[in-house]
């Protein structure tokens, strides 16, 4: 499990923008019962991935015209239970962080993969975004 400090900014950087947190096995399962479209970006310390990631996911949120209508995130490596719950509903893909998932009544509808965002700009993983957004998001 990473250190709360090193942590916290990357949390902080999605939370105080209006991304609510999954810490608990609860958490994702009372999300997943919500009727309407959920994003979920599963955040984690990768600097690469992650920090082209969480900018592409803001950016996304901040420029689309249709929207998910709810932001959420939990943390690989920290809010592990949350993620290992998360995870089940993933499948049949395997474990990825960070990765951006984007749910309608509860269904997997659009998946990005760690190899997706490794070596993206953060405005390509925006448009895969709000490409997707513009599709389930009505």
């Amino acid at each position: 499990m990473y250190p709360e400090e090193l942590v916290i900014p990357m949390k902080e950087e999605l939370t105080e923008n209006g991304f609510s947190e999954l810490l608990t096995p609860a958490d994702v399962e009372t999300q997943m019962t919500m009727k309407g479209t959920t994003l979920v970006m599963i955040n984690s310390v990768c600097g690469c991935s992650a920090g082209t990631a969480r900018p592409g996911v803001l950016m996304a949120v901040t420029s689309a015209t249709q929207k998910p209508d709810y932001l959420t995130t939990t943390f690989a490596g920290f809010d592990v239970e949350a993620v290992q719950a998360l995870r089940q509903h993933l499948l049949p893909y395997p474990p990825s962080s960070p990765s951006i998932a984007l749910f309608k009544d509860g269904q997997l509808v659009h998946f990005v993969e760690r190899h997706q965002i490794e070596g993206k700009p953060a405005q390509v993983i925006a448009r895969s975004l709000i490409n997707a957004f513009e599709q389930y998001c009505n």
